[in-house]
């Protein structure tokens, strides 16, 4: 069973390192509109076909045990100090193609049913670390404000100097995915995104948008700010 689970670990690694250096270098070349953007165009196109088949309702990240939270968790911003905001004026806009848009403060999460989930946060950087999260799913969101049958993509937008990213609709819907407010028993920290940010342990950790202001579903596709740089838009697990 160990050396399984070695084996398990070691695939995840390799899968996670070719990655991350695919990834940071394509950012750091630039590659839109550059020599290798068809090669790597051609590359990125298969490559999101299969990550779209092995995202399923059916399919679920490994939960982890009380007490297996990683000791330190790293933070991440773009601005030059960590975003702050007034917790009490925050609000965060749902609309799009929607029915009923929504703009919601963060009691009026709180008050909403709660998932709670302790999976493992792979960021494309290398580093990896188990976390418990707590939140509304977005998929009971999407309910509430009555989305169109048109939509296949979900836009999230934040106070982080302009932060963004987009998502398919189906990983965004997933059970898994949620508006976290609450990060290892306690309400979420600015360093870690307060009041509220995306997760789900189904994308890399840059596609889990912190300092959430607004949620659009659109029907066309959009980007997102490391996606704009080169990085991998579906960016799946």
């Amino acid at each position: 069973m160990e050396s399984k689970r070695r084996e398990s670990d070691r695939r995840q690694f390799l899968k996670l390192a070719g990655a991350s250096a695919l990834g940071l270098w394509t950012a750091g070349c630039g590659w839109r509109g550059g020599p290798f953007e068809d090669v790597l165009q051609w590359w990125w196109n298969p490559n999101e076909v299969l990550q779209k088949a092995l995202t399923t309702p059916r399919r679920s990240a490994k939960l982890y045990p009380p007490g297996s939270e990683t000791a330190t968790f790293p933070t991440y911003y773009i601005s030059d100090s960590v975003p702050m905001t007034d917790t009490a004026a925050w609000r965060l806009d749902i609309g799009g193609m929607v029915g009923r848009p929504l703009s919601l403060s963060l009691d009026d999460l709180l008050k909403m049913p709660m998932t709670t989930t302790r999976v493992r946060h792979y960021c494309i950087e290398g580093w990896t670390g188990v976390a418990e999260w707590s939140g509304v799913q977005l998929s009971h969101l999407a309910e509430l404000v009555n989305i169109d049958p048109a939509v296949k993509y979900v836009d999230f937008r934040s106070f982080d100097d302009g932060y963004w990213s987009s998502w398919d609709r189906e990983t965004a819907l997933h059970p898994q995915t949620l508006i976290a407010v609450g990060m290892n028993g306690a309400l979420l920290g600015p360093g870690h995104g307060a009041p509220a940010r995306l997760y789900s342990s189904l994308k890399y950790g840059y596609k889990s948008v912190k300092y959430l202001t607004e949620i659009n579903f659109l029907s066309h596709r959009t980007g997102g700010y490391w996606e704009d740089r080169g990085y991998d838009w579906y960016a799946g697990l």
